[in-house]
Formats: structure tokens, sequence, C-alpha cells
């Protein structure tokens, strides 16, 4: 599958030069990991066989996860801890749901323009958090 990042919210950010290479490259990273951690809400109806019950107590197992997605989602969890308190929201909804910056400082009750530049707090310590040079 081919993907045009420039057409993300963040990729437009970066072509209009609201945020730096690292900065984008940082957010392009989180996504990802957001996306291998399966984090985002399912949207149709899972096929997947029942679960089955194991041992006497008769309790079905949970959701089963491999390696990478727990590593994904462990990556993803302290990427947005290292963001610091009250970025989350911003980072989430730019660069993981794809909402536009306007929607976003919509969404959180801020005044327009205030969220590029929050925007761009969280991307440079996220990417920190990656070793972003």
């Amino acid at each position: 599958m081919t993907v045009n990042k420039m057409e993300s919210p963040l990729g437009w950010l970066l072509a209009h030069g609201h945020v730096s290479p690292r900065q984008f490259e940082a957010g392009e990273r989180l996504r990802s990991d957001w996306e291998r951690a399966q984090l985002a809400p399912r949207v149709t109806m899972a096929w997947d066989a029942a679960p089955v019950a194991r041992g006497r107590g008769g309790a079905a197992s949970g959701v089963d996860l491999n390696g990478s997605q727990i590593d994904a989602r462990k990556r993803f969890d302290d990427a947005v801890a290292s963001a610091g308190p009250g970025l989350a929201d911003i980072l989430w909804r730019v660069v993981c749901a794809g909402e536009g910056m306007r929607d976003a400082e919509t969404a959180l009750g801020w005044p327009a323009r205030a969220g590029k530049l929050v925007l761009t707090f969280a991307l440079d310590r996220v990417a920190d958090f990656y070793r972003l040079r």
C-alpha cells in the first residue's frame, strides 16, 4: 500500500514550514507506533471466533496481542508520557486521528493558532524520546 505522508495534517504543517523535519519524523514514529499497537477504534464487526473457556473457572481468555503490538503500545504510551501533561490531546488529535489543526483547537476549546505552538512543543519532546537528531 502506498501512503502519501504529505496528505496528513502533520504533512501539511511540514510542507508549509510550521513544523521541522525532526518534528515531522517524531510525529510519524508516534503514529506508526499507534497503528502497530492497533489502538484505533474498530469500525467493523470482529469476525474472530468466540473465545474458548479455559480452566475450571470457565473464564475466557483476554485479548491476544503479539509481541510487536505490546512493544508498540509501550513505546506509544512512553512517548506520550514524555511529552508531558496536557500535550497528549493535541498529539493524538493531529498526529494519530488525523484531525486538522482548526478542528483540534475547536474541540479542545483553544484559541486559533494556539494548537500549532503547543503541538511543536509536544513534538520536540517526542523527538527527544525517539532520540531523533
